[in-house]
């Protein structure tokens, strides 16, 4: 009988399998108790060790959250120092490009994880309220309890989505990619609602999944009309019928038109980002930290996966190319606009994460516009993907300093944040240098990723102004549209800088409303000093210069197939 993996490919995905066996150990280990089995018509019994009164070392609440941090340190481990490629089956194929998208789903899991220790904690010895205890103490006592009892649903959901993400990430296959982004969405639905008892939670999870199920639902039409098309969903079947057609077919037009809203629901791109904002504010800032990066980095993959590798021309401009452009410019604007207005720091955070993916579309529709030379194509999808891997150090480095508020109760509002710096102030620090690089200000890690970004799409439209020209308004008008992308990220770039220099204003200069330090929560502070050491590291010096070229690797690697 032969196994459906062998050895040679099992190495391949050794961080996948580590979330499959962690997802089962966090299922069986908690239950490990003294139950036992009584043979019947005997009394002979036999242990089953499964049920029953618990082991001591298994009744700690602590203890899912404890496997949960060992299964994503491993995962990440073993996935950094993998070196070995290749296909598993006929629809999975590990690449560099799918290894270092892995990663950076895993990474941001990792520091969900490490909020959630202390956002959603574990209270050893809690009792259950008696009659002698006050209302107040009551409701805490029961609050306890049912934080221990739903350790390991959240643990468990939480691997479920690292599970969909890194599996998708090396879809070869259509059908395949979309089982696997659907399997981390229902659970990103479920960990957006999961605080049942806020009411502000529960209608975020419902808005958020009525809205992406209809996406998917238009997604999935999309995909069907395809096969029709091309009678295969492979994704090199699909990319070689599309390189035969002398014109595009209106059904496949159609069909990837319908499947660019299941993908731009998933990035945040306008108008399709309607639930987000409730999602990230209705959610716990960890789940809404996962949102804006994870989630966004999978949408994108799926975008890439379908716009670049299936239906680029070999010449010519792509035929989506003016309705990517346009969403670009839509998305950036609408994000930033609607930041400046928002007062709760998680929607605003929100906004900001739609006005990042329309940065990111503007390199895709750079690409599409078929001027670029092959060396300015993979420039700008090293800067997309570049960008993609730095947001888990700022940007959810923000949501974890929002993490930090949320175990006070606070972090719904603007007015939470004011004088920070005087509570907390390496916390303040921190936080002020995320806004910075979320801005693009130089040298982080922020401004290093919209630089090749601009820079990349300036390449591309380097040459198409009028050599005649008499005057820059004259150049101007000459331009490639595509010119006026890079233009338009450096616009929004300065408009976004209003908000993101408010929350450093609001910590520094502003009364606190609460004069009394943060809470004493080591690995979640340890977690943002980290990310705000990696924010400045990461736009210069060595270690930038090692993820651009693993960025570069990932991009040859997936150019080349």
């Amino acid at each position: 009988m032969n196994l459906p993996i062998n050895s040679s490919e099992a190495e391949l995905i050794i961080p996948e399998l580590i979330m499959l066996f962690g997802l089962v150990a966090i299922i069986l280990i908690p239950n490990l108790g003294k139950a036992n089995f009584r043979i019947p018509l005997t009394r002979i019994h036999v242990p089953v060790f499964i049920g029953g009164s618990r082991f001591k070392s298994t009744n700690n609440p602590k203890l899912p959250n404890q496997i949960s941090l060992i299964i994503f340190i491993s995962a990440l481990f073993f996935g950094l120092i993998q070196n070995s490629y290749g296909a598993i089956g006929e629809t999975l194929e590990v690449t560099q490009f799918s290894r270092l998208f892995s990663l950076i789903f895993i990474a941001a899991l990792l520091l969900a994880t490490i909020a959630t220790t202390h956002r959603l904690p574990a209270r050893v010895n809690v009792k259950p309220p008696n009659d002698n205890d006050s209302e107040n103490i009551s409701i805490k006592k029961i609050d306890a309890l049912i934080d221990n009892r739903r350790q390991v649903d959240f643990h468990i959901i939480l691997i479920m989505v690292g599970l969909g993400m890194s599996l998708m990430s090396m879809a070869t296959h259509l059908f395949m990619l979309f089982v696997c982004i659907e399997l981390a969405s229902l659970s990103s639905y479920i960990l957006v609602a999961f605080h049942k008892e806020s009411k502000i939670g529960g209608e975020a999870g419902m808005k958020y999944f009525i809205v992406g199920s209809v996406a998917s639902a238009v997604g999935i039409y999309g995909m069907s009309l395809l096969y029709l098309w091309s009678g295969d969903l492979s994704l090199d079947a699909l990319a070689m019928k599309w390189s035969e057609s002398e014109s595009v077919d209106p059904l496949a037009g159609i069909a990837v038109g319908l499947m660019l809203v299941a993908f731009g629901f998933k990035v945040g791109a306008a108008p399709f980002h309607l639930a987000a904002p409730d999602a990230y504010s209705g959610a716990s800032s960890p789940v809404a930290g996962l949102l804006a990066t994870a989630s966004k980095a999978m949408g994108f993959v799926a975008l890439m996966r379908i716009l670049v590798s299936v239906t680029m021309p070999i010449e010519g401009e792509a035929f989506w190319y003016t309705a990517i452009a346009v969403i670009a410019v839509v998305t950036m604007t609408w994000g930033n606009l609607a930041a400046l207005t928002s007062s709760n720091p998680k929607r605003m955070l929100a906004y900001s994460s739609v006005s990042h993916a329309g940065y990111m579309l503007a390199g895709l529709a750079a690409i599409g516009s078929g001027l670029g030379s092959e060396e300015a194509i993979e420039l700008v999808l090293t800067a997309i993907v570049f960008h993609l891997a730095v947001l888990v150090i700022f940007k959810f480095g923000a949501f974890l300093v929002l993490s930090l508020l949320e175990t006070e109760g606070r972090s719904h509002r603007l007015e939470d944040l004011h004088g920070l710096a005087r509570r907390d102030p390496l916390v303040a620090g921190s936080m002020f240098l995320f806004m910075l690089s979320l801005a693009g200000v130089p040298p982080l890690s922020g401004f290093l990723s919209k630089f090749l970004m601009i820079n990349g799409i300036v390449n591309i439209s380097a040459g198409t102004g009028s050599s005649d020209a008499s005057s820059v308004i004259d150049w101007l008008t000459s331009v490639e549209p595509v010119f006026w992308l890079a233009f338009a990220i450096v616009i929004n770039s300065a408009l976004s800088m209003f908000y993101y220099l408010r929350i450093g204003l609001v910590m520094f200069f502003e009364e606190p409303e609460d004069s009394r330090t943060l809470k004493d929560a080591f690995s979640l502070r340890l977690a943002i000093v980290v990310c705000a050491i990696l924010t400045v590291i990461v736009g210069i010096g060595p270690l930038s210069d090692w993820l651009l070229e693993m960025v570069a690797e990932a991009i040859n690697s997936f150019v080349s197939n």
